[in-house]
């Protein structure tokens, strides 16, 4: 197996890989799906939450990859075989388009519940308007301020250490899903060059094969032509023949029936 920067550089190869490659990220973005349908339930954890990550990570690589592979193989030397690996790359690119669209939609959906549940978060602790400029003056103020509240009451008013800590890994994890979002908008831009230069590609090898099929039957008719040529040719010539033998048979009648004489 030929190889350059670890990307297969034969035709069936490269197609294979991307295939098993689209097969991965649909397989796992069903599996992403059927966690985030768990996040907000009983059986939201922290291991369920890095296995998320993990399976988004792992697709985004693959798309990234997939996506390299898609330009190889489109930047692969023409062949008399173009018209079949045309058919082939727009399957793969419909193929890969519609696995990238699933996963992005699900990311999307990941995004909005995070986003959701920061809000809730930020909600149950009385932050969602907004604390005053010295909003967490809870955490090292005296039982008594505020009017001489009971410090229960106080500590409502507060975000608290871990509710804090949960915001942060959330919104952390917002800002990663929007990085992936647009990592696949741009395989997506990707996608739409190779599907117009493809189509360029195609349509200069359509027009030179046309235009070698125009010289193919001009070329046919010429040498059709020619041959008629030929043929009129050798007709006259055997007529001219056969003039000049009975002309000379004339002649020598003539000669020897004068000679008889």
């Amino acid at each position: 197996m030929s190889y350059q920067s670890g990307i297969p550089r034969d035709a069936n190869q490269l197609a294979q890989a991307i295939s098993s490659n689209i097969q991965k990220i649909t397989h796992q973005t069903s599996e992403i799906q059927r966690i985030i349908n768990q996040l907000g339930t009983p059986q939201d954890t922290t291991e369920l939450r890095q296995k998320l990550q993990q399976k988004q990570q792992n697709v985004s690589h693959l798309a990234k990859e997939t996506d390299r592979y898609m330009k190889e193989f489109g930047s692969l030397p023409v062949t008399s075989e173009q018209r079949q690996r045309k058919i082939q790359k727009d399957r793969l690119l419909n193929d890969f388009s519609n696995a990238l669209a699933a996963f992005q939609k699900i990311q999307r959906q990941a995004a909005q519940k995070e986003k959701e549940f920061v809000a809730r978060v930020r909600a149950n602790s009385r932050i969602s308007g907004g604390l005053p400029d010295d909003g967490f003056k809870g955490e090292s103020s005296s039982p008594f301020e505020s009017g001489g509240q009971p410090q229960a009451q106080v500590q409502d008013d507060v975000i608290t250490e871990e509710d804090l800590m949960l915001i942060k890994e959330r919104e952390t994890s917002i800002r990663q899903l929007e990085s992936d979002i647009m990592d696949i908008n741009e395989i997506f831009k990707d996608l739409g060059i190779m599907i117009h230069e493809q189509g360029e590609t195609i349509d200069s090898i359509e027009a030179n094969v046309e235009n070698a099929d125009v010289h193919v039957q001009t070329a046919t008719q010429q040498l059709a032509r020619a041959a008629e040529y030929q043929r009129k040719s050798r007709k006259k010539i055997c007529v001219i023949i056969v003039v000049l033998t009975i002309v000379a048979v004339i002649i020598g009648v003539i000669i020897w029936v004068s000679v008889k004489k």
